[in-house]
Formats: structure tokens, C-alpha cells, sequence
């Protein structure tokens, strides 16, 4: 059984920061290094594709000085991460709706895709203003303004990036044991790992760890 695509719930960044005496944005800065550690391992354990919930569309709802750090530093930071990964042969693809999000940002994430989408690497995927229900909404929308009848294949041709597979593992850290709305549709079938470990303290090996873990899972999808 092969782990075709890994969703990582990257939770517990400011609890972390907290701790340690730290600033939420600090949590944010670390949980950003271990994206870029993750995403290596993946790429050795040949991992196709890796998707990260960063930012769901309810994440506005927090202080305005938080959500305004957290965009100040995706939006210092995408770029630079895309060129990273570039250089690695890792395609960058970012999930999620443009509303609310400065042209600026839009902006820069564009750059970021465009950066690598020739990489023929694993794909790494960032969920930023993102929101599962929100998804499949949109996704009905733009059915219906194509005067399409809505079936699951329908649905499942117009989500964010219809080209990334379903979720076979859906990882969520800090001890938190529920999937807060990441890819409702993809995840239908996905097998469920929670870690007590906030995500800035995932390393590397965690990946290998992973990947063990599910292949000692018993797929069934429903038979």
C-alpha cells in the first residue's frame, strides 16, 4: 500500500510559541521551518503529494494583529520558499479562496506557483484561506453558472485544484483529534493519525514514521 498523498493539520504553533515565552508569530516563523523540513523528507520517502492547512477561512476570526502577521510573513515568505523549492524539483500549489486576501498576496502566491509549476518533483500543497465546506460551495457554484448537473464527478472536477488526489492520511498535531473542515472531499476514504506533538516539533523522521504507520492500516473504503 502506497501513501500517495500526506495532509498534515499543522496545529499547536502558538501553544508552542506560548510555552516558550514566545510570541504567536514566532510559532508561526517555526511552523514555516518545519513546513520546508517536511517537505524534504517527503520528497526522500517519494511521497507524491503533501498538502499543510495554514490558514482556514475561520482563522480571520482571531486578533487582527495575529492574522495581520501571519500575512506579513506569507507574504515575505512565499516567494523565497518557492525558489527553495524549485530548486529541488517541488512544485508549489496553494488550495483555498482569494476572497479577503490583498492583491499583493495574490500577487506573490501567483509568482510562487509560477516559480515552480515545470517541476516534475513531488507537489507541495499549502491550504491558505482555506475551507473545506467553502471548497465544495465554490465548487457547486461554478457548476451551476456552467448550467452542469451536479454529480460526485462534477464536484470533484471543479475543487481547488482538481489535479491533486484524494487524501490517503490525514496527520493532525498538538493532541487535537478532529479535522476542522480540511478537504472534507478529498478526505472522504483517509486513514486518520493524531500526534500529541505540536506541529513545530515534527522532524524529519516523523515522515518515516508516518508512512509505517500507514501501511499497517487496513484500507477498505466502505467494503
Amino acid at each position: 500500500m502506497i501513501l500517495r498523498h500526506l495532509g498534515v493539520i499543522a496545529d499547536g504553533n502558538r501553544r508552542w510559541a506560548k510555552e516558550r515565552g514566545l510570541g504567536a508569530l514566532e510559532g508561526h516563523r517555526k511552523g514555516l521551518e518545519t513546513i520546508e523540513t517536511l517537505v524534504e523528507a517527503a520528497a526522500e520517502a517519494k511521497i507524491p503529494y503533501i498538502s499543510f492547512y495554514v490558514f482556514s477561512t475561520e482563522n480571520w476570526g482571531r486578533s487582527e494583529e495575529e492574522v495581520s502577521n501571519i500575512m506579513k510573513l506569507a507574504a515575505g515568505q512565499i516567494v523565497r520558499l518557492a525558489k527553495k523549492m524549485r530548486e529541488n524539483n517541488v512544485k508549489l500549489v496553494i488550495l483555498g479562496s482569494r476572497e479577503k486576501v490583498t492583491p499583493d498576496l495574490l500577487a506573490k502566491m501567483d509568482e510562487a506557483e509560477a516559480l515552480t509549476a515545470d517541476c516534475t518533483g513531488i507537489t507541495a500543497c499549502f491550504c491558505f484561506n482555506y475551507g473545506g465546506e467553502q471548497e465544495i460551495a465554490d465548487a457547486t457554484n461554478r457548476i451551476i453558472a456552467a448550467g452542469e448537473a451536479i454529480t460526485p464527478e462534477t464536484i470533484r472536477a471543479n475543487l481547488y485544484h482538481p489535479e491533486i488526489p484524494n487524501v490517503d492520511m490525514v496527520v493532525r498535531t498538538s493532541g487535537e483529534e478532529r479535522i476542522s473542515g480540511f478537504m472534507l472531499w478529498r478526505a472522504a476514504y483517509a486513514e486518520l493519525l493524531f500526534l500529541e506533538k505540536y506541529f513545530p516539533e515534527m522532524e524529519a523522521g516523523d515522515i518515516a514514521k508516518i508512512v509505517e504507520e500507514f501501511e499497517k492500516r487496513n484500507r477498505r473504503f466502505g467494503k
